[in-house]
């Protein structure tokens, strides 16, 4: 009789036990684009952090010099895909330059004083536009 030898199974990585604990690849793929979101989140955060920090020369890693609006705006971004949003003081000073409800309903009143009026019908088949002066 000829030996039978047990087959020994490979070992699975990180997708590969994934694959099998969740049946359904809608799942999958859910839990698939969350791990490539923080991935996403971590590389955005690290290049965030490495811009507004000096590191130590005995590293020998040159210092960059760069623009990290982009990173910034695509960290934001990953972070309101997990609902994460950036707060805002609702009891702010308006900054300068910026319009009040106040200013903006006294512009609207003053526009309504000396702006002409019209008014517009509509009619199906055929279609008229009737002006009408207020006065």
């Amino acid at each position: 009789m000829a030996d039978i030898k047990p087959t020994e199974e490979k070992k699975k990585g990180l997708l590969g036990k994934l694959r099998d604990s969740i049946d359904d690849k809608e799942e999958q793929l859910n839990v698939l684009s969350t791990f490539v979101r923080l991935g996403i989140l971590v590389w955005s955060g690290g290049i965030l952090t490495l811009a507004y920090i000096t590191l130590p020369p005995a590293l020998g890693i040159p210092e960059q010099k760069l623009d990290p609006t982009f990173i910034a705006s695509v960290f934001t971004g990953v972070l309101a895909t997990f609902g994460v949003q950036a707060a805002s003081k609702k009891d702010k000073a308006p900054t300068a330059g910026a319009i009040t409800k106040a200013d903006l309903e006294k512009l609207i009143e003053a526009a309504k004083q000396t702006a002409p009026t019209q008014r517009i019908e509509i009619e199906q088949r055929p279609i008229k536009i009737i002006t009408e002066n207020s006065e």
